[in-house]
Protein backbone atom coordinates (compact mmCIF):
# COMPACT_ATOMS: atom_id res chain seq x y z
CA UNK A 1 0.00 0.00 0.00
CA UNK A 2 3.02 1.90 0.76
CA UNK A 3 4.53 1.76 -2.48
CA UNK A 4 1.41 2.44 -4.45
CA UNK A 5 1.04 6.01 -2.41
CA UNK A 6 4.32 6.54 -3.07
CA UNK A 7 4.25 6.07 -6.61
CA UNK A 8 0.66 8.11 -6.97
CA UNK A 9 2.50 10.90 -5.41
CA UNK A 10 6.02 10.63 -7.76
CA UNK A 11 3.33 10.15 -10.71
CA UNK A 12 1.38 13.11 -9.40
CA UNK A 13 4.99 15.22 -8.77
CA UNK A 14 5.90 14.27 -12.53
CA UNK A 15 2.73 15.33 -13.68
CA UNK A 16 2.78 19.15 -12.25
CA UNK A 17 6.15 19.84 -12.90
CA UNK A 18 5.58 18.44 -16.93
CA UNK A 19 2.47 21.14 -16.77
CA UNK A 20 4.53 23.84 -15.75
CA UNK A 21 7.13 23.44 -17.57
CA UNK A 22 4.17 23.03 -20.47
CA UNK A 23 2.54 26.27 -19.50
CA UNK A 24 6.08 28.39 -18.68
CA UNK A 25 6.81 31.20 -21.53
CA UNK A 26 10.36 30.81 -21.07
CA UNK A 27 10.85 33.31 -23.58
CA UNK A 28 12.81 36.68 -22.24
CA UNK A 29 10.67 39.76 -23.33
CA UNK A 30 12.37 42.12 -25.30
CA UNK A 31 13.49 45.72 -24.25
CA UNK A 32 15.38 48.86 -26.10
CA UNK A 33 18.56 47.23 -23.94
CA UNK A 34 18.02 44.43 -25.96
CA UNK A 35 18.53 46.23 -28.85
CA UNK A 36 22.01 47.72 -27.63
CA UNK A 37 23.02 44.08 -26.83
CA UNK A 38 22.25 42.66 -29.97
CA UNK A 39 24.13 45.23 -31.95
CA UNK A 40 27.23 44.56 -29.78
CA UNK A 41 26.80 40.54 -30.42
CA UNK A 42 25.91 40.73 -33.97
CA UNK A 43 22.23 40.13 -34.03
CA UNK A 44 20.49 41.61 -36.77
CA UNK A 45 16.68 42.71 -35.51
CA UNK A 46 13.73 42.37 -37.26
CA UNK A 47 10.58 45.04 -37.12
CA UNK A 48 7.27 44.95 -38.77
CA UNK A 49 3.96 47.23 -38.12
CA UNK A 50 1.14 46.33 -36.88
CA UNK A 51 -1.79 48.07 -35.88
CA UNK A 52 -4.44 45.31 -34.37
CA UNK A 53 -4.22 42.79 -31.90
CA UNK A 54 -5.15 39.73 -34.24
CA UNK A 55 -2.24 40.83 -36.75
CA UNK A 56 0.13 41.62 -33.94
CA UNK A 57 -0.59 38.47 -32.10
CA UNK A 58 0.63 36.41 -35.34
CA UNK A 59 3.68 38.78 -35.72
CA UNK A 60 4.44 37.70 -32.00
CA UNK A 61 4.41 34.37 -32.47
CA UNK A 62 6.35 34.18 -35.31
CA UNK A 63 9.16 35.87 -33.72
CA UNK A 64 9.89 39.57 -34.94
CA UNK A 65 11.77 41.38 -32.42
CA UNK A 66 9.73 44.44 -32.63
CA UNK A 67 6.50 45.46 -33.39
CA UNK A 68 6.11 48.93 -34.62
CA UNK A 69 2.57 50.53 -34.24
CA UNK A 70 3.57 53.34 -37.05
CA UNK A 71 2.32 56.29 -37.89
CA UNK A 72 1.35 54.24 -41.36
CA UNK A 73 -1.88 53.76 -39.85
CA UNK A 74 -3.01 56.53 -41.82
CA UNK A 75 -2.30 55.33 -44.90
CA UNK A 76 -2.88 51.58 -44.36
CA UNK A 77 -5.63 51.69 -42.11
CA UNK A 78 -7.55 54.91 -42.62
CA UNK A 79 -6.76 55.34 -46.80
CA UNK A 80 -5.06 58.61 -45.99
CA UNK A 81 -2.56 59.87 -48.21
CA UNK A 82 -0.10 61.22 -46.00
CA UNK A 83 0.92 59.66 -42.24
CA UNK A 84 -0.11 63.72 -41.40
CA UNK A 85 -3.68 63.37 -40.69
CA UNK A 86 -3.51 60.78 -38.04
CA UNK A 87 -3.75 62.00 -34.19
CA UNK A 88 -2.50 60.97 -30.52
CA UNK A 89 -5.92 59.79 -30.02
CA UNK A 90 -6.25 57.38 -32.77
CA UNK A 91 -2.76 56.01 -32.37
CA UNK A 92 -3.36 55.03 -28.74
CA UNK A 93 -6.23 53.18 -29.78
CA UNK A 94 -4.16 51.87 -32.12
CA UNK A 95 -0.89 51.06 -29.85
CA UNK A 96 -3.56 49.39 -27.01
CA UNK A 97 -4.55 46.98 -29.77
CA UNK A 98 -0.82 46.09 -30.69
CA UNK A 99 0.27 46.03 -26.99
CA UNK A 100 -2.43 43.98 -26.00
CA UNK A 101 -1.45 41.21 -28.40
CA UNK A 102 2.49 41.04 -27.62
CA UNK A 103 4.36 39.06 -25.21
CA UNK A 104 7.74 39.14 -26.73
CA UNK A 105 8.42 41.53 -28.75
CA UNK A 106 9.41 45.50 -28.42
CA UNK A 107 6.59 47.47 -29.22
CA UNK A 108 7.21 50.74 -30.38
CA UNK A 109 4.86 53.68 -30.81
CA UNK A 110 4.94 56.13 -33.51
CA UNK A 111 4.84 59.52 -32.23
CA UNK A 112 2.27 61.67 -34.66
CA UNK A 113 2.56 64.47 -36.56
CA UNK A 114 1.63 67.62 -34.24
CA UNK A 115 2.37 65.79 -30.80
CA UNK A 116 6.16 66.66 -30.42
CA UNK A 117 7.22 69.55 -33.25
CA UNK A 118 5.74 72.67 -31.24
CA UNK A 119 7.72 72.37 -28.39
CA UNK A 120 9.78 69.63 -26.00
CA UNK A 121 6.64 69.96 -23.09
CA UNK A 122 4.31 68.90 -25.69
CA UNK A 123 6.61 65.73 -26.85
CA UNK A 124 7.26 65.04 -23.33
CA UNK A 125 3.60 65.60 -21.94
CA UNK A 126 2.27 63.19 -25.27
CA UNK A 127 5.31 60.49 -25.30
CA UNK A 128 3.67 60.12 -21.50
CA UNK A 129 0.42 59.81 -22.23
CA UNK A 130 1.12 57.52 -25.25
CA UNK A 131 2.99 54.99 -22.86
CA UNK A 132 -0.02 55.26 -20.11
CA UNK A 133 -2.51 54.70 -22.90
CA UNK A 134 -1.02 51.73 -24.75
CA UNK A 135 1.40 49.95 -22.66
CA UNK A 136 3.82 50.39 -25.29
CA UNK A 137 7.17 49.84 -24.69
CA UNK A 138 9.06 53.00 -26.71
CA UNK A 139 7.97 55.67 -28.88
CA UNK A 140 9.83 56.66 -32.05
CA UNK A 141 10.12 60.07 -33.43
CA UNK A 142 11.29 61.83 -36.20
CA UNK A 143 13.75 64.43 -36.58
CA UNK A 144 16.68 65.17 -35.54
CA UNK A 145 18.73 68.35 -34.21
CA UNK A 146 15.65 70.19 -34.34
CA UNK A 147 13.88 68.00 -32.05
CA UNK A 148 16.77 67.29 -29.76
CA UNK A 149 15.80 68.90 -26.96
CA UNK A 150 12.91 67.30 -26.80
CA UNK A 151 14.11 63.43 -27.31
CA UNK A 152 16.35 64.28 -23.80
CA UNK A 153 13.17 65.41 -22.38
CA UNK A 154 10.97 62.03 -22.87
CA UNK A 155 14.31 60.06 -21.96
CA UNK A 156 14.72 61.86 -18.68
CA UNK A 157 10.77 60.96 -18.32
CA UNK A 158 12.34 57.27 -18.60
CA UNK A 159 10.41 56.49 -21.84
CA UNK A 160 12.54 54.60 -24.73
CA UNK A 161 12.95 56.51 -27.73
CA UNK A 162 13.43 55.48 -31.19
CA UNK A 163 14.91 57.96 -33.70
CA UNK A 164 13.77 58.45 -37.37
CA UNK A 165 16.33 60.04 -39.72
CA UNK A 166 16.34 60.12 -43.41
CA UNK A 167 13.13 60.41 -45.19
CA UNK A 168 10.54 61.39 -42.71
CA UNK A 169 7.31 60.62 -44.03
CA UNK A 170 5.55 63.76 -41.62
CA UNK A 171 8.44 66.51 -43.86
CA UNK A 172 6.79 64.97 -46.97
CA UNK A 173 5.52 68.66 -47.91
CA UNK A 174 8.69 70.13 -47.09
CA UNK A 175 10.52 67.25 -49.01
CA UNK A 176 8.10 67.80 -52.08
CA UNK A 177 7.40 63.71 -51.90
CA UNK A 178 8.83 60.82 -50.89
CA UNK A 179 12.30 60.38 -52.74
CA UNK A 180 15.61 59.47 -51.38
CA UNK A 181 17.07 61.35 -48.89
CA UNK A 182 20.81 62.25 -48.32
CA UNK A 183 22.21 62.01 -51.73
CA UNK A 184 24.32 65.11 -51.13
CA UNK A 185 27.09 65.39 -49.04
CA UNK A 186 25.46 68.54 -47.09
CA UNK A 187 22.63 66.60 -46.41
CA UNK A 188 24.21 63.56 -45.86
CA UNK A 189 27.02 64.94 -43.24
CA UNK A 190 23.86 66.59 -41.59
CA UNK A 191 22.24 63.10 -40.99
CA UNK A 192 25.43 61.84 -39.48
CA UNK A 193 25.67 64.32 -37.41
CA UNK A 194 22.10 63.96 -36.42
CA UNK A 195 22.30 60.46 -35.76
CA UNK A 196 25.09 61.37 -33.52
CA UNK A 197 23.29 63.39 -31.52
CA UNK A 198 20.64 61.28 -31.08
CA UNK A 199 22.43 58.56 -29.38
CA UNK A 200 23.93 61.22 -27.59
CA UNK A 201 20.98 62.32 -26.34
CA UNK A 202 19.84 58.81 -25.13
CA UNK A 203 18.27 56.77 -28.30
CA UNK A 204 18.48 53.70 -28.01
CA UNK A 205 17.88 53.24 -31.99
CA UNK A 206 17.21 54.97 -34.84
CA UNK A 207 15.85 54.06 -38.01
CA UNK A 208 17.14 55.25 -41.46
CA UNK A 209 14.94 55.24 -44.59
CA UNK A 210 15.42 55.52 -47.88
CA UNK A 211 18.83 57.25 -48.06
CA UNK A 212 22.08 55.65 -50.03
CA UNK A 213 23.25 52.05 -48.94
CA UNK A 214 26.82 53.60 -48.41
CA UNK A 215 25.81 55.94 -45.62
CA UNK A 216 23.54 53.74 -43.81
CA UNK A 217 26.66 51.39 -43.38
CA UNK A 218 28.57 54.61 -41.84
CA UNK A 219 26.43 55.50 -39.93
CA UNK A 220 26.01 51.77 -38.63
CA UNK A 221 29.62 51.73 -37.79
CA UNK A 222 29.78 55.09 -35.93
CA UNK A 223 27.28 54.70 -33.74
CA UNK A 224 26.57 52.04 -30.65
CA UNK A 225 23.08 51.99 -30.43
CA UNK A 226 21.55 50.03 -33.99
CA UNK A 227 20.32 51.14 -37.27
CA UNK A 228 17.02 50.21 -38.57
CA UNK A 229 17.06 50.36 -42.07
CA UNK A 230 13.78 50.75 -44.57
CA UNK A 231 15.28 51.17 -48.13
CA UNK A 232 18.28 52.14 -46.93
CA UNK A 233 20.23 48.88 -47.74
CA UNK A 234 22.15 46.87 -45.46
CA UNK A 235 22.14 47.89 -41.35
CA UNK A 236 22.23 46.05 -38.31
CA UNK A 237 18.28 45.69 -38.48
CA UNK A 238 15.16 46.03 -40.70
CA UNK A 239 11.50 47.13 -40.73
CA UNK A 240 9.00 46.60 -43.26
CA UNK A 241 5.24 47.40 -43.08
CA UNK A 242 3.28 44.43 -42.66
CA UNK A 243 0.89 44.73 -44.83
CA UNK A 244 3.46 45.16 -47.63
CA UNK A 245 5.60 42.69 -46.65
CA UNK A 246 2.11 40.90 -46.93
CA UNK A 247 0.93 41.53 -50.21
CA UNK A 248 -2.08 42.82 -49.20
CA UNK A 249 -1.49 46.35 -50.36
CA UNK A 250 -0.83 45.70 -54.15
CA UNK A 251 -0.48 49.15 -55.69
CA UNK A 252 2.32 49.79 -53.37
CA UNK A 253 5.72 48.00 -54.83
CA UNK A 254 8.83 50.30 -54.32
CA UNK A 255 12.46 48.74 -55.42
CA UNK A 256 13.09 47.74 -51.37
CA UNK A 257 9.96 45.83 -50.86
CA UNK A 258 10.03 42.20 -50.74
CA UNK A 259 7.02 40.69 -50.58
CA UNK A 260 6.99 37.25 -48.71
CA UNK A 261 3.30 36.28 -49.56
CA UNK A 262 0.21 37.17 -51.48
CA UNK A 263 -2.28 37.98 -48.89
CA UNK A 264 -4.18 40.00 -50.88
CA UNK A 265 -4.74 37.41 -53.60
CA UNK A 266 -5.61 34.31 -50.67
CA UNK A 267 -8.37 36.96 -49.26
CA UNK A 268 -9.62 37.61 -52.82
CA UNK A 269 -10.35 34.14 -53.60
CA UNK A 270 -11.51 33.09 -50.70
CA UNK A 271 -14.26 35.41 -50.67
CA UNK A 272 -15.02 35.00 -53.79
CA UNK A 273 -15.63 30.99 -53.48
CA UNK A 274 -17.55 32.05 -50.31
CA UNK A 275 -19.78 34.07 -51.92
CA UNK A 276 -20.36 31.76 -54.67
CA UNK A 277 -20.86 29.49 -51.70
CA UNK A 278 -23.60 31.31 -50.26
CA UNK A 279 -25.54 32.37 -53.50
CA UNK A 280 -26.02 28.63 -54.68
CA UNK A 281 -26.75 27.53 -51.35
CA UNK A 282 -23.39 25.49 -50.68
CA UNK A 283 -22.89 27.15 -47.87
CA UNK A 284 -23.82 26.41 -44.77
CA UNK A 285 -24.67 22.78 -45.25
CA UNK A 286 -26.30 19.86 -42.99
CA UNK A 287 -23.26 19.73 -40.95
CA UNK A 288 -22.60 23.45 -40.44
CA UNK A 289 -26.24 23.69 -39.27
CA UNK A 290 -27.19 23.33 -35.50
Amino acid sequence: MQNLCTFAIQKTYIYIVNMAEYLADTKKKITARTFIEMKAKGEKITMLTAYDYTMATLLDQAGVDSILIGDSASNVMAGNATTLPITVDEMIVYGRNVARAVKHALVVCDMPFGSYQACATDGIRNAVRIMKETGADAVKLEGGEEIIDTVRGIVRAGIPVCGHLGLTPQSVNQFGGYGLRAKEEAEAEKLVHDAHLLEEAGCFAIVLEKIPARLTSRVCAELRIPVIGIGGGAADGQVLVGQDMLGMNQGFRPKFLRQYADVAGVVTDAVKRYVDDVRTGGFPNEQESY
